[in-house]
């Protein structure tokens, strides 16, 4: 008998039966009947003394998958997330079984050939097909139908006539290994010694976290992916983390001039089989280097060798739904757990990241000036208290002069705003009213390229009516405040000469657009890029010399813990874009509050002002990484229901010393998908063990019933 875990919201495993000639062991992947129907499941656990009361209630494991099973290090990691985040077992399980029914031998893919005479009755989708594979090659049935538009039905009259023939497709081959030689680069002096840390890092073999903390523009990829070739040559795996891996284009040129191919991917956008044909090569270690968004630090690598986070600061390292971890935390437990080093990369660490480094927990690997001694930024503040744009305008004159100059010279020019769509409200003059969500606490966002009123908390959106819905009078209704299609609109009355582009994550339609529009910019057929941002993550234009930020202060009015570092780290980062290989860069900070320390902090370029500042502030309110957090969200159909669980579940919270709990309270966003939501905040010292008190609290606590909700956040990054 075993015990086997099946990747669905529980916790515990299940016990089964192992047929007779059937030899099964912890980690192997098998196929359960549970309830009416069969799923997938990871045996955990042999059961050698088995209830004998169960023995006639126990079903047989149906069949074992012809798959590697998970290794130990992957199931210890499961087991870690699940218990320090407070998250089902079997969720954590699913992120490395994303495969589903789809495990397994990989299906056999059918083809056709032309073989025989057109049929007598020839239509123009039949001449559309015959044209097509009249190079008497095989082809796969499904990529006809996608590049000639026909339908499936066409190309089988054509098999029935005789004229096609039908054959199973050859199977693909594994990916090409990269060549850790293929194009050895020449780096300059200040680059050498993290090169030879990278490659030392890399030859140890055993566990070590770096940060690689290196100025934008001083070619960080290109000193880890020295560690990579290294673990190539010692030939095992390395897994690189990207928070957004639709922005990776040129990553992956990079990556191929250095190494001769591309990399594996690994995120959503994936098709189905290619899904399953990359998840295949990583588990049989046909995969060398694999480059995926934060889910792929849960797939059962063969021989995981190092792991690389870069832009280890990013936000979209945490998950927030199913299970709540932050990748990059993570990404260093599965580190220890394998015995195998990390590099956390960036040119703006967090505050957490940049304590171990001040410790000496981390290794500090730095990389103080930009590649081919270019020179970093030059920042300005423009204060809108003395210079203010003109009415109705949102870029002030001094900043539209230097962009007019800049696109003059043939050198590109970013304005820079971290808000989608063309207005944040949309109001009534006759009346006041206001365009709200129907189901949430949030006004609705006026997204002029779509003519629709959005909500970007849940999706819903409606139709710009002609008239006030609430007063009837027309012509009244008035977009309030910028966002960046606001700014286009702007921008082509300042300059009609230029050629613009806006880059936002609500108009990406697929990742080769987004591809495209970014190797557009970079070869410098775009003036003027207006973005969100995605403008943030890593990008290289070589033209881009001007970077203007419209509102510099967006960010820090809010009551996150961490609004100044992510507004320092958000700035740095945009900012940073400018002046990478020709020219001299320049940032213009439009803010109200340029004596704001992380506005003098940015003007003076002095980081270690933002951070001795930051962390002192940290140690002395024990937020993190000088003290634990714990988020949870109550949330139910009606606003008494959830407030009163609340208020329950607070008065059965355990007292213990040294912890400090907050609320309940309404939440910043009280409203989301019409679910009213409150929140607790626990707050406690650094070395409390926070997981096991709030196991033992919410394990005798009342549970959530009916339209309830609780969710349980660890080191929560959202504090909406």
């Amino acid at each position: 008998m075993v015990d086997v875990l099946v990747p669905v919201a529980l916790d515990h495993t299940y016990s089964y039966r192992v047929p007779r000639g059937m030899a099964l062991k912890p980690g192997d992947v098998v196929g359960v009947p549970l309830g009416s129907r069969e799923v997938l499941a990871v045996v955990w656990a042999e059961n050698a003394n088995p209830d004998p009361r169960l023995h006639n209630r126990l079903k047989d494991v149906s069949e074992k998958l012809e798959v590697p099973p998970l290794k130990p290090e992957l199931r210890s990691l499961i087991d870690w997330v699940a218990n320090y985040t407070l998250s089902p077992r079997g969720m954590v399980l699913r992120m490395s079984l994303r495969m589903g029914e789809q495990l397994g031998p990989e299906r056999v893919r059918l083809g056709v050939r032309l073989v025989g005479e057109p049929p007598k009755r020839l239509t123009p989708a039949r001449r559309r097909v015959i044209e097509a594979v009249s190079d008497g090659l095989l082809h796969g049935k499904s990529d006809l139908v996608r590049e000639i538009g026909v339908s499936g039905s066409v190309i089988d009259g054509l098999v029935d006539e005789g004229t096609l023939t039908v054959e199973a497709m050859p199977r693909a081959l594994p990916p090409p290994a990269p060549d850790p030689s293929f194009a050895q680069p020449e780096f300059f002096d200040a680059q050498l010694a993290g090169v030879e840390a990278m490659r030392a890092l890399a030859e140890s073999g055993g566990f070590q976290v770096a940060l690689l903390d290196g100025v934008t523009g001083s070619g960080k990829t290109e000193v880890y992916f020295e560690a990579i070739a290294e673990t190539l040559r010692r030939g095992r795996q390395s897994l690189i983390l990207m928070p957004e891996i639709s922005l990776t284009g040129q990553f992956l040129d990079r990556f191929s001039r250095r190494f001769g191919v591309r990399p594996l991917e690994w995120h959503s956008e994936l098709t189905p089989r290619t899904r399953q044909r990359n998840w295949a090569a990583i588990a049989a270690g046909e995969a060398s280097v694999v480059v995926g968004a934060r889910s792929a630090l849960f797939l059962p690598y063969a021989d995981l060798g190092l792991i690389i986070v870069d832009e280890e600061h990013d936000q979209a390292y945490k998950q927030d739904e199913g299970a709540h971890y932050h990748a990059r935390d993570m990404a260093v437990v599965r580190g220890h757990i394998a015995k195998i080093p990390v590099v956390l990369a960036s040119a703006t660490p967090s505050v957490e990241t940049e304590v171990n480094a001040r410790k000496g927990r981390y290794q500090r690997v730095a990389l103080p000036s930009r590649f081919g001694g270019q020179h970093m930024p030059h920042i300005e503040a423009i204060d809108l208290r003395r210079e203010p744009p003109p009415r109705g305008r949102y870029v002030s004159p001094r900043l539209a002069g230097e962009i007019r100059t800049a696109i003059e010279r043939g050198e590109q020019a970013l304005l820079f705003l971290n808000r989608r769509g063309y207005a944040p409200l949309t109001l009534c003059r006759a009346c006041g009213h206001r365009f709200a969500c129907t189901i949430c606490d949030a006004w609705l966002v006026d997204h002029r390229f779509r003519q629709r009123l959005v909500c970007h908390h849940c999706g819903f959106s409606m139709a710009r009516p002609p008239t006030c819905p609430h007063c009837a009078a027309e012509e009244s209704l008035v977009a309030v405040g910028p966002g960046v299609e606001r700014l286009q609109e702007e921008a082509a009355a300042l300059f009609p000469d230029a050629r613009s582009m806006v880059l936002s994550s609500d108009l990406i339609t697929s990742i080769e657009t987004m591809r495209a529009e970014l190797t557009e910019i970079a070869e410098g057929r775009v003036d003027l890029i207006i973005g969100t941002q995605l403008v943030a993550k890593g990008h290289n234009f070589p033209r881009l010399n001007l970077v203007g930020v419209v509102d510099a202060d967006l960010g820090l009015g809010n009551g996150d813990p961490r609004a100044a570092e992510r507004t320092w780290q958000l700035l740095n980062q945009v900012i940073g874009r400018a002046g990478r290989e020709q020219g001299r860069g320049r940032g213009y900070l439009q803010t109200h509050q340029p004596e704001h320390p992380v506005m003098k902090a940015l003007i003076a370029c002095d980081r270690e002002a933002f951070y001795t500042s930051e962390i002192d502030a940290r140690e002395r309110t024990g937020y993190p990484p000088f003290g634990r957090l714990a988020s949870l969200i109550i949330s139910a159909g009606d606003r008494p229901t959830a407030e009163g669980f609340a208020r329950r579940l607070v008065a059965s919270a355990p007292r213990e010393e040294g912890v400090l709990l907050l609320g309940p309270a309404e939440a910043p966003l009280a409203v989301i998908k019409g679910r009213y939501r409150f929140r607790l905040l626990l707050k406690t010292a650094r070395n409390f063990d926070l997981s096991n008190y709030l196991r033992h609290w919410l394990a005798h606590a009342e549970k959530p019933r009916g339209n309830l909700k609780l969710e349980v956040d660890v080191d929560p990054q959202s504090f909406l």
